[in-house]
């Protein structure tokens, strides 16, 4: 049995894969089993941050991976350590929970918020309001705080104690606030699975705003726009505010499994000794690369993120079979005339892998595609959407 029959045998069908089974890679290019290169636009889903196989990811790696893969939680492990030193000098946030993945970074987040706010208001301060069209995970919880009704049907009830507003609608939150029941706002600066569409400015500061006068939580879900992505380290950075809860994963490691939740200096006390864990969380091999990837998301490369970001917007606003181009950064979502599918089949079929994101293509390359790399791959795209 070859690969793609195995999979239909053995493993359950939850994806609807694209009939490639890709075998090796290196940077922003990767091969399939008979040899075909493909430009590669997704960098699994905004993960591999710096490309396939990237030298000093790889290094970091190896290297941590020989002297411990894994320790339990009730000791301590120095990548993990400096890990969460390198997040916080980043991001002037005090302490950080290390999971495994963006799902369980949302749930954390959640929880802490939860706690935080029945010690503050009451234990019937829980809600969380949460913005229709987002997206912030699978697990019951994190799809309860999901936006999007088709995420909910078939796995109802699910957990209690979330509302959903329209991006935009501040009055709406006003409201809700009087209640004296909501404990925190959580959302995603731009909706990735929502269509890659980057909320309004001046909505996020007067969440922000709001949040602070009454003595409510913002959580940032930073698990897709975070690490680089936007142009910024984080995509809140964009908007000139600060968080009291943050969320990340996807890019962090570069394609090891990890979530992080930074908290602020109102919750960096939240939880106590039992509150909260996770056996993997933390992991050191996972760290170490963690560490590669932070390090070198700097000024220059976040400024070389912005330019490529602003070369494919320029490449798509007046393109032949382009409605609309959104996003920011290195995370572009292009509404093609055409059927979505057709043009990523067409793509695939001449060498570049992309995205969906609901009717639109997007692109999530690596942070450091090169240029050349980046033009052939733009052009190739431009020709499967007229």
């Amino acid at each position: 049995m070859n690969t793609l029959n195995k999979d239909k045998e053995y493993i359950i069908g939850t994806y609807n894969r694209f009939p490639i089974e890709i075998e090796k890679g290196n940077g922003s290019v990767v091969f399939d089993t008979s040899g075909k290169e493909y430009i590669d636009m997704t960098s699994g889903i905004g993960v591999t941050s710096f490309g396939i196989a990237d030298s000093e990811w790889k290094k970091a790696v190896e290297e941590q991976a020989g002297k411990l893969q894994h320790m339990s939680n009730l000791f301590y492990t120095k990548p993990c350590a400096d890990l969460a030193e390198m997040l916080c000098n980043k991001t002037g946030m005090k302490k950080v929970f290390f999971s495994n993945s963006g799902a369980e970074a949302n749930e954390c987040a959640i929880k802490a918020a939860r706690k935080y706010a029945a010690e503050k208001h009451g234990n019937g301060c829980f809600t969380i309001v949460t913005l229709r069209n987002s997206f912030h995970g699978r697990t019951l919880t994190t799809l309860a705080a999901t936006g999007q009704e088709h995420y909910h049907e078939l796995f109802k009830p699910l957990t209690e104690g979330f509302c959903h507003i329209d991006a935009g609608d501040i009055n709406s939150l006003k409201e809700l606030i009087k209640s004296g029941k909501i404990a925190a706002v959580m959302l995603e600066c731009i909706q990735g699975e929502g269509g890659v569409i980057p909320l309004d400015k001046s909505f996020v500061q007067d969440v922000r705003q709001l949040t602070e006068d009454n003595g409510i939580l913002l959580i940032v879900d930073e698990v897709q726009t975070g690490n680089g992505r936007t142009g910024e380290l984080y995509s809140y950075m964009n908007y000139g505010i600060k968080p009291d809860i943050v969320t990340t994963a996807k890019g962090l490691a570069g394609g090891l499994p990890i979530g992080a939740v930074l908290f602020g200096e109102k919750t960096e006390n939240v939880f106590a000794y039992g509150d909260h864990g996770s056996t993997f969380g933390g992991n050191p091999v996972s760290c170490a690369a963690g560490i590669s990837v932070i390090s070198r998301i700097n000024k220059e490369l976040l400024d070389e993120v912005k330019s490529k970001g602003q070369f494919i917007f320029k490449e798509f606003e007046n393109a032949e079979g382009v409605e609309d181009v959104s996003g920011m950064g290195l995370m572009v979502g292009i509404k093609t005339v055409k059927p979505v599918k057709e043009v990523l089949a067409k793509c695939m079929e001449n060498g570049v892998l992309c995205l969906s994101a609901k009717d639109r293509l997007r692109l999530l390359p690596a942070l450091n595609i090169p240029f050349d790399i980046l033009k052939k791959a733009t052009d190739i795209i431009k020709d499967a959407c007229k």
